[in-house]
């Protein structure tokens, strides 16, 4: 009874590195041959890295990736595991100008390689190129035009690329005639709030109109302001998940898939539009079983602060900056975000700096230390009253020009350091405080990495609540001060002020943002919706006018369906709203 060994090598690359990609193939091939997988699968872009952006557009670049797949094929040889068939997904190019006659300037396919025997057998290029959110892949990508399938163990594989899962009138409908034993998905699917379900229906549907299982490998780890969350899987025709691999880390399964059922089922002489790579003989199983250990499930929280988690370590470590340092305020917002660097890094990689003026309560700087005790992390105080007074006097700065003068000084003194010592700077505000424009351009807003530009103030209270609750369970002390969460938040950058001096409670605002930016709703739909009409006006009017300062803002990891970056992207310059 033949039974297909499959192995989901889940890996973490690194955009433009090469070498170190190929070594994370060659890595999990050997693992995989060690338990006798027939096929290994590797993400899209994996030789590469995802996304690539313009570098499709350099043929020097395609040519090193060309290159590097034919030396890793060689590699892979060489080490003994060639006979094990692998598919690798890279961009292939240049492509032939009378190929690109609809996209002119882009010149790379986006591929995934069939390798076996120290050779390339062949490509499958993406038919469906996305043009929305993060992606520009139609502008980057020229599109593939045929259907292809891995011929294997005497059955049919049928072989596509992320988007081509989640288009209608695509390649599978090809391949559909080929009766295939298994459908393999390579995939570069970045994380977002509750996008896991939304894959595994999918996923489902196809399995359930073709009577196939269904394999599904995603890249893991960070990439600019990405993130991409691993979860591959296996998916039986019946909506059964078979196997599936870790969250937010790299991961190797291996999987046995009863292929008996489709052997023969493919008419091979059937007149089908569709390329059919034929593998050299594979080697046999042992017969022993495959032993794994279910991945634990999480819940949506403890995914975001994974997500968020991760995005921070690979922003970090991947752009070689040796630790981060950022301002301790006693507020949630500070005190959440170093506490993601810990996790991130490691205490000894973070730096704390308190920088209170004459308007900080006493709670807001023990609060701050009392946080760095708990995390363990460098801390220092260094007053900004001394350096605030001589501008504000020559300038005869007051009202809001003071205020801000407050958080320019403490910019200047976070990224003094930074330079002095190598740290990279962490701009903490929240997506709430982003989106109406309450941040201070040059001041509290200076810094390489934002780790809640896409999180709501709510759900940064959420985030705290969850990490405390998770180190009483581990019977730790929780790193974040109770103070820090109950206490009304503050810019603290006059006499008693509060945030809801100026802005409706959070829970409101959060409604009415998540309204206008992520669901496109107009002024009279979120009225409607029951929010008062001067309160929606003015929110409306605060997220337009500050367009502007958002796009000088720093990245952050992307944990949402519209997150600001690459997502959102509208004029500055309208009078619209």
């Amino acid at each position: 009874m033949p039974v297909l060994r499959l192995a989901l090598a889940q890996t973490n690359p690194r955009v433009g590195d090469l070498v170190s990609n190929a070594e994370k193939i060659r890595h999990a091939m050997g693992r995989a041959r060690e338990q006798d997988a027939h096929l290994v699968a590797f993400p899209e872009m994996s030789l590469t890295g995802y996304p690539i952006e313009d570098l499709a557009l350099r043929r020097d670049f395609l040519e090193r990736a060309h290159d590097s797949l034919t030396q890793l094929a060689a590699d892979i040889a060489a080490d003994g595991n060639g006979d094990t068939v692998a598919i690798i997904g890279l961009p292939t190019g240049p492509v032939s100008p009378t190929l690109r006659t609809t996209h002119p300037h882009a010149m790379a396919h986006n591929s995934a390689a069939v390798v076996q025997n120290g050779r390339v057998l062949g490509y499958y290029h993406k038919q469906h190129l996305p043009n929305y959110s993060v992606f520009d892949e139609y502008r980057n990508f020229v599109p593939g035009t045929r259907a292809t399938a891995i011929r294997l163990l005497d059955t049919d594989i049928a072989l596509i690329i992320c988007e081509d899962m989640w288009q209608e009138n695509g390649p599978l409908d090809a391949l559909d005639a080929l009766k295939p034993g298994l459908i393999l998905v390579i995939n570069g699917s970045p994380f977002e709030r509750d996008k896991t379900d939304v894959r595994h229906k999918l996923a489902h549907a196809h399995a359930n109109a073709m009577d196939a299982p269904l394999a599904y490998v995603n890249l893991v780890g960070g990439q600019d302001d990405l993130v991409f969350d691993g979860q591959s899987f296996v998916m039986l025709p019946s909506g059964t998940i078979s196997d599936r691999a870790v969250a937010f880390d790299e991961d190797l399964v291996i999987t046995d898939i009863n292929v008996a059922s489709h052997v023969s089922r493919a008419d091979h002489h059937l007149e089908t539009d569709v390329n059919v790579i034929v593998t050299d003989p594979v080697p046999s199983i042992s017969g022993s079983s495959v032993d794994r250990i279910e991945p634990a499930s999480m819940s949506e929280v403890e995914e975001i602060w994974r997500a968020l988690t991760l995005g921070l370590r690979d922003y970090v470590n991947k752009n070689n900056f040796p630790s981060v340092i950022l301002g301790l305020s006693g507020g949630i917002d500070s005190a959440v975000c170093a506490s993601l660097a810990v996790d991130a890094l490691g205490p000894e990689r973070v730096v704390g700096v308190s920088m209170p003026s004459k308007y900080s309560s006493d709670h807001s700087q023990t609060d701050a230390a009392d946080l760095a005790h708990r995390l363990s992390i460098r801390f220092q105080t260094e007053p900004i009253a001394n350096l605030v007074s001589p501008l504000e006097t020559q300038l005869g700065l007051d009202s809001v020009a003071a205020e801000n003068l407050q958080a320019r000084i403490r910019g200047v003194i976070l990224m003094g350091l930074a330079n002095q010592e190598g740290h990279l700077t962490l701009t903490t505000g929240n997506k709430s405080e982003l989106a109406v424009g309450y941040s201070t351009i040059y001041g509290d807003s200076v810094g390489g990495f934002a780790p809640l530009k896409d999180v709501p103030k709510t759900l940064v209270w959420e985030l705290a609540r969850w990490r405390n609750s998770r180190a009483v369970a581990l019977g730790e002390t929780p790193p974040i001060p109770e103070n820090s969460i109950s206490k009304p938040p503050s810019a603290e950058l006059r006499p008693d002020q509060t945030d809801q001096d100026s802005l409706p409670p959070y829970e409101v605002l959060d409604d009415i943002l998540e309204r206008y930016i992520s669901d496109h709703a107009s002024f009279g739909d979120i009225v409607g919706a029951g929010h008062d009409a001067a309160t929606v006006s003015r929110i409306i009017g605060l997220v337009n006018r500050a367009e502007w300062k958002r796009r000088q803002g720093a990245i952050g990891p992307k944990i949402s369906g519209m997150a600001f970056g690459r997502d959102r992207r509208l004029p500055i310059t309208a009078f619209f709203g």
